[in-house]
Order: C-alpha cells, then structure tokens, then sequence
C-alpha cells in the first residue's frame, strides 16, 4: 500500500501533543477503537532502556488505558520473580516504602527511574480507592538474568517449595533436602564471568545436572498431582507455583547454555531468554483473564 516508510508513517499515525492531555486521550482512544476485542496484551515499544520521557509517555498511556478502557495490569521488561515485591507494594501487603522494593524488586537498576517510581506510587494510590473493584497489578516480564551476570535458581525453587509444603509438608521437606544441597552458594551461579567464559559457569557442573533433574522431578509431582492441590489451595496459587517451577527449569537451561562453549553460544542463550519472555507473558494474559 505504501511505497516507503515516511509515507506508510504520515499516513497511520496519530497526532497527538505530550503537553496537551486532550489531544493525547484522543490519541489513545482511537489507537483503542481501532483494536478489535481479541487483543488481550498490548504492546509499547520501548527503544532506550533509561530514558524517562518514553516512561513518563509510558504512564500516561498506562493511566488512560486503566481510567476508559479497563486494562487491569501493566508488565515492564524487569525480572519476572523480583516483580512480586513490587506488586505487594502495589496491593498495600507487602513493605511500607517504594524505597523497600526499588532495589529488590526490579533488574536492571530500573527501580531508580523516577519514571518507574511515579507508576509504582499511582497504582499503589489507585488500588487504595475502595471504589476501584478491579486491583492492578505489576509485572515484570524479563527472566531473572542481567546483561553481565544470571541470577541464581535458588529464588524461584524455593517459591515452589514453599507453595509444596503450604500443603504437604513431608513432601516439601524431602525436595528441599535434595535441591539445598545441590544449589550450592549463590555467587557461583551469579558469577559475571562466565558470561565471557564458559569454563567459569557451573551450569554444566554434576551439581547442576543433578539439579536439573531435581527439578523435573519436582514439575513432574505438581502436575501429578494437580487435582489434589488444586483442591487444597486454590487455581491462581497453583499456576503461579507452575509459572515458577516452569521459569526454574528455564534457568537452569541457561546456565547450562552458558557452560556450552560453542559457536552458537550467544545466540542459544538469546533464543531461551526470549522464549521465557514469551512464556512469562502468556502466563501473565491467562492470570488476568
């Protein structure tokens, strides 16, 4: 339909001023209206990790799309499981302070944005207004790795446990045993030179490898038995503990990844990174729906 970009770009897009709150409501209302009613996620593109004015720009969008057009929650690419402090903080039943939750619950330093602040501090206030029946709720939806450094699993398999033993305690106890002595210390999974060097990562280790199947055996238990434990928590418990077990055995992947040394190295460790994106934010649809 169109011969280049510039004309494709004067043709589709929506005027709209950042000064002018009128003009910008207008803006998002129609982008809305031109949505049919099967998108359940959208997406804003986000070029410069840092830059406040496409956060602020961001916010407003945010807020508009909550106050006309009922978008319960926001996802922003943070680490998945560090998410949870902050969307407790949201929900008024977690720390007291933003200053509680800027460090431990993003990645990537994005807790200090004032931008990322100013969302945090509106959803908090929004979700105190009795009125408001619908909470929002905060995501992350980046997988618990860095650019230099990949977290531990330690975080994420202990969220699993601890749902495990909320419900059975025998059971929890005896994965426990097992995973505790093969996690090891945290600094070695989270050692930043082994994104350099494969021989620096313990991702390929006995320990590691045990590990791994630890885990499957522990995913394996959970869907076992998931009439059972649905029965005994409830539906979102029981697929948030899943999501987690799911986002453990991804980490785990990657970390053996990074102890590969290939030439497709990078490339695998992209390809698991995105794929957990993907699946972290599917999960995240389904729990809102």
């Amino acid at each position: 339909m169109y011969t280049t970009l510039d004309n494709w770009i004067l043709q589709e897009a929506i005027p709209f001023s950042v000064s002018s709150s009128e003009t910008f409501n207008v803006a998002v209302d129609k982008l809305i209206a031109s949505l049919n009613d099967s998108v359940e996620l959208l997406g804003f593109g986000e070029a410069l990790h840092g830059g406040e004015d496409i956060l602020i720009l961001r916010n407003q969008l945010f807020q508009r799309l909550v106050k006309t057009h009922g978008y319960s929650a926001i996802a922003i690419e943070s680490s998945f499981p560090r998410a949870r402090v902050v969307n407790e903080y949201i929900i008024c039943c977690g720390p007291a302070s933003y200053e509680a939750v800027q460090d431990l619950g993003f990645s990537h330093g994005f807790g200090q944005l004032d931008a990322n602040r100013e969302l945090v501090e509106w959803m908090r206030q929004y979700n105190a207004d009795p009125s408001h029946c619908v909470k929002l709720q905060f995501y992350g939806f980046d997988s618990p790795t860095e650019m230099t450094v990949s977290d531990s699993p330690r975080q994420v398999l202990h969220f699993v446990l601890d749902y495990l033993a909320s419900i059975d305690g025998a059971s929890g106890q005896e994965h426990r045993k097992h995973i505790d002595q093969l996690l090891g210390q945290d600094s070695d999974w989270e050692n930043p030179a082994a994104m350099i060097d494969p021989t620096e990562s313990i991702g390929l280790s006995p320990a590691a490898t045990a590990l791994r199947i630890e885990t499957e055996d522990l995913i394996s238990e959970l869907c076992a038995r998931r009439p059972e434990l649905l029965a005994k928590s409830d539906k979102s418990r029981y697929l948030e503990a899943t999501h987690y077990a799911s986002v453990a055995r991804q980490l785990l992947n990657y970390h053996a990844a990074l102890a590969q040394n290939s030439g497709n190295r990078l490339v695998r460790l992209l390809g698991i990174r995105d794929a957990l994106m993907a699946d972290n934010l599917a999960y995240m649809v389904s729990s809102e729906r």
